[in-house]
C-alpha cells in the first residue's frame, strides 16, 4: 500500500500529467478546421504537443525541485530532448508516409484493384508544435512546482 499512498503524493508526477492533459485539451479548440472537435483529445499530433509538454514540465518541475544542476535535472532533459525529436522528426515522418500511402489507396480503390482502410495520417509534430507544447510545458512546471 505504500507504493500507491507515494505514487499518489508525487507532486512532479501529477504536474507533468496536468501538463500532458492540458495540452490535450487545448487541441479541441486548435484543428485546421478551426471548429471545436471534442475527439481530438483522444489523437496524437496536433497544436500543442502533449508529448512536449509532458516531458517539459518533468523537467522543469525537477529543476525548480532538485535543482538545475542535479542529476536528476539533466536526466529529464536528455529524456525531453529524445522525445521532442522523435515528436517532431521520426513520427512527423510516418506521418507523411501515411499521407502518400493513403493517396496510393485512394488511386487504387479508384480503380477498384483493391480495398484498404485509410492510415492515420496525423502522428507526429511541426517544430511549431513541439516548441509550443515545450513552452505550455515549462509555463505549467513553473506555475505548479
Amino acid at each position: 500500500m505504500d507504493f500507491f499512498t507515494q505514487v499518489f503524493d508525487n507532486h512532479i508526477l501529477w504536474i507533468s500529467i496536468f501538463a500532458c492533459f492540458l495540452a490535450q485539451f487545448i487541441k479541441i479548440f486548435t484543428g485546421k478546421e478551426r471548429v471545436v472537435d471534442f475527439s481530438r483529445i483522444f489523437m496524437s499530433g496536433g497544436m500543442p504537443s502533449s508529448h512536449s509538454s509532458f516531458v517539459t514540465s518533468l523537467s522543469t518541475a525537477v529543476g525548480i525541485c532538485n535543482g538545475f544542476d542535479s542529476v536528476e535535472f539533466a536526466i529529464c532533459v536528455v529524456f525531453a530532448l529524445i522525445v521532442m525529436y522523435d515528436a517532431s522528426g521520426v513520427r512527423r515522418a510516418v506521418g507523411k508516409q501515411a499521407a502518400i500511402l493513403n493517396k496510393i489507396v485512394e488511386d487504387l480503390q479508384n480503380k477498384k484493384h483493391i480495398e484498404h482502410e485509410t492510415l492515420k495520417e496525423l502522428v507526429g509534430h511541426t517544430p511549431k508544435e513541439v516548441i509550443l507544447g515545450a513552452i505550455l510545458g515549462i509555463v505549467v512546471g513553473v506555475l505548479m512546482a
